[in-house]
């Protein structure tokens, strides 16, 4: 599978081109203005270019990964339609509702997926089976703390470049448009069940910087299931910082350390008439970039998929 990239920055370079390498995948392109990413790419024999336009001309690819900053989405997404390239997006889909809508209507009737890469990490997916078993019995609610810390002029790079996910033009929001949609997205698949109600309150506490360094958020499904999520900017890297718990009528499952963008972590069972804590198996080698470039590329192939625009824009 031949895969071109649109934005090679901290998170295509570091962790989406391994994974569509363990995935079999080739990133054969990339397309991205700044010299060091281009210099970046050509280093490991990838051709790069400008701009999506002429990368798609040019490139022969079967499918494009888009990790622009959240603003500049749109038209590698349109361009890739035009070209017939089904195309896999970083989430948030866009920076604003409008863009997002628009978006969405690019892609009707086009092979699209937003890289919600938590929903493919195998702990999550070997967690989502468990309940679907009765593990658990019925769900009764959902807890999430996804936190990390974000320095106002954070690079990867160690440049000094700007931070676009703390400029609200480029992000469109901070901690919780970032971080929360992962829990959100995940926690949805996890019950079976989108939430119906959603209550979000923000902070700006720590960071002096114009977007929310932190947020939580509850809701509930139609069935009952309550949901909550805090996510935050502002949780320095060495506390508790990735935990996701379902609870319920029969036992609590417990992840630790598997939400983020590396392999492993760990779950587990605890059962609620005894206590008993069980190790809940699931393959800790496999990188959730990984899963989700197999996915994608299975879905290019033509096999059945979970990727849904009409999802993806409820959240």
């Amino acid at each position: 599978m031949r895969w071109g990239i649109v934005g090679f920055g901290w998170v295509a370079r570091d962790y989406m081109a391994p994974g569509i390498a363990a995935a079999g995948g080739t990133v054969v392109a990339i397309a991205d203005p700044s010299p060091m990413a281009q210099a970046s790419a050509m280093s490991g024999g990838i051709l790069a270019y400008d701009t999506a336009e002429a990368m798609l001309a040019d490139a022969a690819l079967d499918c494009l990964y888009v990790a622009t900053p959240n603003n500049l989405h749109a038209d590698p997404v349109r361009a890739a339609v035009a070209a017939g390239v089904p195309v896999l997006c970083e989430k948030p889909i866009a920076a604003t509702l409008d863009d997002a809508e628009a978006i969405g209507a690019a892609v009707a009737g086009h092979l699209y997926g937003t890289a919600f890469d938590q929903r493919h990490h195998p702990a999550h997916r070997a967690m989502a089976q468990a309940i679907r078993d009765g593990a658990i019995g019925r769900p009764i609610a959902v807890r999430i703390v996804y936190a990390c810390w974000v320095d106002p002029s954070w690079s990867p790079d160690d440049t000094g470049g700007c931070n676009w996910r703390a400029d609200p033009a480029a992000a469109g929001g901070g901690a919780v448009i970032d971080l929360a949609l992962h829990g959100l997205d995940l926690a949805a698949m996890l019950i079976d069940e989108p939430l119906d109600r959603l209550h979000i309150d923000l902070q700006r506490r720590i960071h002096d910087y114009p977007v929310d360094d932190g947020g939580i958020l509850s809701g509930r499904t139609a069935g009952g299931i309550l949901v909550q999520s805090h996510v935050a900017y502002n949780c320095p890297e060495v506390l508790p910082r990735r935990r996701l718990e379902i609870l319920g009528e029969d036992g609590l499952l417990v992840a630790t350390d598997t939400m983020g963008q590396t392999e492993g972590g760990t779950v587990i069972r605890r059962c609620a008439r005894t206590g008993e804590e069980t190790a809940l198996p699931f393959d800790a080698a496999l990188s959730p970039f990984a899963a989700q470039a197999a996915a994608f590329a299975a879905a290019v192939r033509g096999d059945a998929h979970d990727f849904s625009i009409h999802r993806d824009l409820s959240l």
